[in-house]
């Protein structure tokens, strides 16, 4: 009888491990759900523990990472809609085909915890739970890098609704700090089964942390200066529905222009969305039915709008000629014009996304109907890494255009480290899931770095970011508006900011040496 209760344990274990994933994709925004986050990691883990072998604990692993990234990535579906060259239904496979993949990382963490931190005569114990939590730091660190990465929902996200827990990613970084999240379920999991000598000082820490996240009641600081430098966030809620109608460019600059405000004393940096310019914004192209209208005249509408120090950051495209004069590559790419119609700096995406922005073996895929989500036959090429440009009166703005801010470490150029970020984005494709997720995964750069961050996005969500990762202010989704401030000064260099993502690797080098005194002790 109890070996037929167990085989029937381990034949349903993997459609637990199933269901658990998505009940921990549940911490991520935009439901913030951590509690329930926790507890599910905690149930998963015991679920991998008690696996027999370590093929079983290898597809439990598996199992859970493609319920979690399929609720995760949900959002990718609603991007298809957009693409008239593809059937929309491949969304849907393609978020099931991306889950499959992604939850090769889980699956690593598990069998390695498994192999490694195991004790099969016991219940779970400390070493099991901190070699989970160096395994879980490895692989999501591989995630973000295999294969150009794709590090999007990080599990230290789940922690932003409690800024003491999160302010953590200051100093370790935001792989480290998932690595952590494993531990605190461990934790969870061993005070369910009353092993409090490791749980109890675990959740203390935790549950400290998280209440010296609540604010105090301070003294209102002094109001800046009338002629303190601003930052003017515009959103001009044109949907990418709206991208194939004849007037969308100019349709679009006008809605820009008319949310740009009213010069005065003070300087302003007005930042447009990703792609907010239809129009070409640079001299020199061959004479081609590419574009309408003519660069310097886009140019001076924009300038047109502008006091005398005012300078705006827009999204915008660059074109590359072949010898012939034929087009042959595109840049995403942000460019800095001032009040004389002139552009001051600009800057190129570096870090394309597969099938969205370029289309890998083109040659291949194309001749079977596939093409890349964004409209167009030309790929995008990519820019030189994290940069930044000089704007006159607010210093060094570093840039990341869109999926660039995901990358924790890669964000900012540490040898000239800027005054704050700019990441001008174009949510529009990613449904209501999407833009929350993209915000959250900024807020945690901003905490990394201890920068500033401006988003701006064409239908939402737009914010203001402080370099705590404090929403300063925000333009809800699907609303036209604008939000301006004064600039928010950065914090000095985090500890995060000066190492990087070496920082992982000496906290799972930490969890390691952890896990191997306590199973020693144990013997």
């Amino acid at each position: 009888m109890i070996q037929e209760r167990n085989r029937a344990a381990s034949r349903y274990a993997p459609l637990l491990a199933l269901a658990l994933g998505p009940i921990a994709a549940t911490g991520f925004a935009p439901l913030d759900l951590w509690p329930p986050a926790l507890l599910s990691l905690a149930a998963w883990m015991w679920l991998v523990h008690d696996a027999r072998t370590l093929r079983q604990a290898l597809f439990r692993g598996w199992a859970f990472g493609v319920g979690h990234f399929t609720l995760g990535n949900n959002w990718i579906q609603h991007a298809f809609v957009f693409q008239d060259n593809m059937p929309h239904w491949l969304g849907y496979l393609a978020v099931a085909l991306l889950a499959l993949y992604l939850a090769l990382y889980p699956m690593a963490a598990a069998g390695l915890a498994w192999r490694y931190g195991r004790t099969p005569t016991r219940s779970p114990g400390a070493s099991f739970v901190l070699l989970f939590g160096a395994a879980w730091i490895v692989t999501e660190w591989l995630r973000g890098t295999l294969f150009t990465g794709y590090p999007w929902n990080p599990l230290g996200v789940v922690w932003l609704p409690l800024p003491g827990v999160s302010h953590v990613a200051a100093w370790v970084g935001t792989y480290a700090l998932s690595g952590l999240t494993i531990v605190v379920a461990g934790a969870v999991l061993l005070a369910i089964g009353r092993r409090w000598r490791f749980a109890v000082p675990v959740v203390l820490v935790t549950g400290l942390l998280a209440l010296t996240g609540v604010r105090l009641p301070q003294t209102p600081a002094a109001p800046p200066p009338a002629n303190a430098p601003r930052v003017r966030v515009v959103q001009p809620d044109l949907g990418q529905e709206e991208r194939p109608q004849d007037d969308y460019a100019e349709a679009n600059l006008q809605a820009l222009l008319a949310l740009n405000g009213t010069p005065g004393p003070a300087p302003r940096l007005i930042v447009w969305p990703e792609g907010a310019v239809r129009y070409m914004l640079e001299d020199g192209y061959p004479a081609t039915a590419y574009w309408r209208g003519t660069a310097s005249f886009t140019r001076m509408r924009i300038a047109a709008a502008l006091g005398r120090n005012d300078v705006v950051l827009t999204g915008g495209n660059s074109m590359q000629f072949d010898a012939g004069g034929e087009l042959a590559a595109a840049t995403n790419s942000i460019f800095a014009i001032d009040a004389g119609a002139r552009i001051i700096g600009r800057y190129d995406k570096a870090h394309l996304v597969p099938y969205g922005e370029y289309l890998p073996a083109r040659p291949i895929l194309s001749r079977i109907g596939l093409n890349r989500l964004v409209p167009g036959e030309v790929d995008f090429a990519d820019g030189p890494g994290p940069r930044g440009v000089t704007i006159p009166f607010f210093g060094t703005v570093g840039m990341q255009i869109c999926y660039e801010i995901i990358f924790s470490g890669q964000t900012v150029d540490r040898a000239h480290r800027p005054a704050f970020l700019f990441n001008p984005s174009n949510d529009a494709w990613f449904g209501n899931w999407g833009p929350p997720e993209h915000l959250a995964q900024a807020r945690l750069r901003a905490i990394e770095e201890g920068l500033p961050i401006l988003r701006a996005t064409p239908t939402g969500i737009s914010a203001i970011i402080g370099p705590d990762g404090t929403l300063l202010a925000t333009i809800p989704a699907n609303r036209a508006g604008a939000i301006e401030l004064p600039l928010p000064a950065p914090y000095p260099p985090t500890l995060f900011a000066r190492i990087g993502n070496l920082m992982a690797g000496l906290v799972a080098l930490a969890l390691l040496l952890l896990a191997f005194a306590f199973r020693r002790r144990a013997r």
